[in-house]
C-alpha cells in the first residue's frame, strides 16, 4: 500500500526494473533511443520527467505503452502536490437538482 502513497519517479522505475536487469548503461541506452545522454541521466536521477517524446520512444523500446509512461509521471506529479498543497480549504461544488430535473423532465 505504501507505493501507492508515494509512487516511485519514472526515471526509478526505469532504472531498477528495465536499466538494471538488462545491464545497459544510460549512454547505449540513450543512443538506442536517439536521444542526448543527459536525458537519460536526469531522467534516472529523477531530476526531469518523463515527456510525451520520451514515452513514446520507451513504449517503443520496452514494447508498453506511451500510457504506461505518462501515467507513472502523473502518478508520482499528483502524490508530490497532495503533500504540498493544501485543498482543506475549498469547498466543493454540489449540483443543485431540483424535483422537476430529478425525474428527467425539464
Amino acid at each position: 500500500m505504501k507505493l501507492l502513497e508515494t509512487p516511485m519517479h519514472p526515471g526509478a522505475v526505469l532504472k531498477e526494473l528495465y536499466l538494471d536487469p538488462l545491464e545497459i548503461n544510460k549512454s547505449a541506452f540513450a543512443r538506442r533511443l536517439s536521444v542526448h545522454r543527459t536525458r537519460i541521466e536526469r531522467l534516472a536521477k529523477g531530476t526531469t520527467g518523463i515527456t510525451p517524446d520520451t514515452a513514446l520512444r520507451l513504449a517503443r523500446v520496452f514494447n508498453t505503452t506511451p500510457a504506461y509512461w505518462v501515467n507513472l509521471q502523473t502518478n508520482y506529479d499528483i502524490a508530490r502536490a497532495a503533500k504540498e498543497i493544501d485543498v482543506s480549504g475549498i469547498e466543493p461544488l454540489v449540483a443543485a437538482w431540483s424535483d422537476s430535473t430529478a425525474d428527467g423532465s425539464v
